[in-house]
């Protein structure tokens, strides 16, 4: 029992910061390739997926382990000449997939079937590929090797100090992945934000910001429109129909994940070297509970790409994007801890007289949340079982003085408002 408790290193696990780049994909000795690779994949996919269990709704994957060798020996079988190595890394591939199904079922999105692959692609394990300089050689079979290199594109400058992982080829495009260790300091400020349909209002500790989210939205609701007249014309018109559905689809994508990435990057130099803190929202949840109205406003929202996105790119400035719980923040009193059945465009506490913006309270509750949570781990606070948010008043510290945040009543001015352009 006293083996399990030994620390093996003192030292903390390093962290990575990864970053994927595309170049294009002109080897046609890479179609042969992966289609041997994604006939490898099914081949394992059907063999593991014979060999599941659901007892009451719950999938049972067998564990690696037992099977590993009759797995890896059948795949040997059915690699048509690929390296060795190639079936390992199609083993942990194969579990990958079935993990992600074994998820999907058991919220009811998937059919109880073999998740079969139907994209080709490679996932090129780190002892099939050798890095010489600003390319890459990857071994297809004994003594058989593609080459891509990255010489002369727009980010060789960018990764010349930074390791190359593990590529994946497809059949137009190779996705490069490159890594470099990320700096284990924890940045010194802190940033709340309310995620709403038209903005982000975040507290930084000293004032309140709105930053608009109309633009994203404006562009949703107008490409939504139009892929609704582009569906009546692909029932009509089948072939065409289809292409033009597919063209305005990217169109949106395109578009969508522009304006994302320019909100990010003005975030994170708006903040530079501080942690965002945001609400964890299950929009799926949210659908149930809203009118059709609503439904369709908030199907036009991209708030977790947008922290998807953050939590790509805060790295790079120093930050770090922290998630926590959205329960009652509308709702609270940031002061005494009251919680409102009903909340307007205002927020007004019926115990203590707190009255402030409702998404400007979330954001300050939001703010509360994280650092309560980040004190009770580092100094351990007497825990206060409250409705909503710890009030300011309720926690303590070990020696006894009393957390005080300030008065905020006074906090509410001096907010900007900035347009993404």
């Amino acid at each position: 029992m006293l083996k399990n408790l030994r620390i093996k290193t003192f030292t903390p696990e390093k962290e990575y910061i990864h970053l994927t780049y595309a170049i294009r994909n002109e080897e046609e000795r890479s179609k042969e390739l992966i289609r041997a690779y994604v006939n490898l994949l099914n081949r394992g996919i059907k063999y593991v997926f014979s060999k599941v269990n659901v007892k009451k709704g719950r999938v049972e994957l067998p564990k690696k382990k037992e099977i590993y060798r009759e797995l890896r020996d059948l795949m040997k079988e059915n690699a048509q000449g690929l390296a060795k190595h190639c079936v390992d890394q199609a083993i942990h591939d194969v579990y990958s997939i079935l993990d992600s199904w074994r998820r999907r079922f058991e919220k009811g999105r998937s059919k109880f079937k073999p998740p079969l692959v139907r994209k080709g692609y490679v996932r090129v394990k780190t002892t099939l590929r050798k890095v010489l300089g600003k390319s890459v050689r990857i071994t297809v079979k004994p003594h058989e090797y593609i080459t891509y290199s990255w010489d002369g594109s727009w980010f060789s400058e960018r990764v010349e100090e930074m390791e190359l992982t593990e590529p994946v080829i497809k059949e137009d495009k190779v996705y490069l992945v490159f890594r470099k260790e990320s700096p284990t300091t924890t940045p010194p400020e802190t940033v709340a934000f309310d995620s709403n349909l038209f903005s982000l209002d975040g507290y930084d500790g000293e004032k309140f910001i709105t930053i608009s989210l109309k633009q994203l939205y404006s562009l949703k609701y107008v490409m939504q429109m139009k892929r609704a007249k582009v569906q009546s014309v692909a029932s009509k018109k089948l072939k065409g129909g289809r292409r033009l559905l597919m063209k305005y689809s990217h169109r949106e994508r395109n578009r969508v994940n522009d304006l994302i990435n320019k909100l990010a990057n003005f975030i994170l130099e708006l903040y530079n070297n501080h942690v965002l803190v945001f609400e964890k929202l299950n929009k799926q949840g949210m659908f149930g509970n809203a009118s059709e109205s609503l439904s369709k406003k908030l199907s036009r929202t991209v708030w977790r790409k947008l922290v998807n996105t953050l939590k790509y790119k805060a790295p790079l400035y120093g930050c770090k994007v922290v998630e926590v719980n959205p329960h009652l923040t509308s709702r609270s009193c940031p002061r005494c801890g009251w919680v409102s059945r009903t909340v307007g465009k205002t927020f007004r506490c019926g115990r203590c007289g707190f009255t402030l913006d409702r998404q400007f309270n979330a954001s300050l509750n939001i703010m509360k949340r994280f650092l309560s949570k980040f004190n009770l781990k580092m100094w351990g606070f007497p825990h206060r079982k409250v409705s909503g948010v710890i009030p300011l008043m309720g926690v303590r510290r070990m020696n006894g003085l009393i957390r005080d945040f300030g008065e905020l009543q006074g906090s509410r001015i001096e907010y900007k408002v900035h347009e993404i352009q």
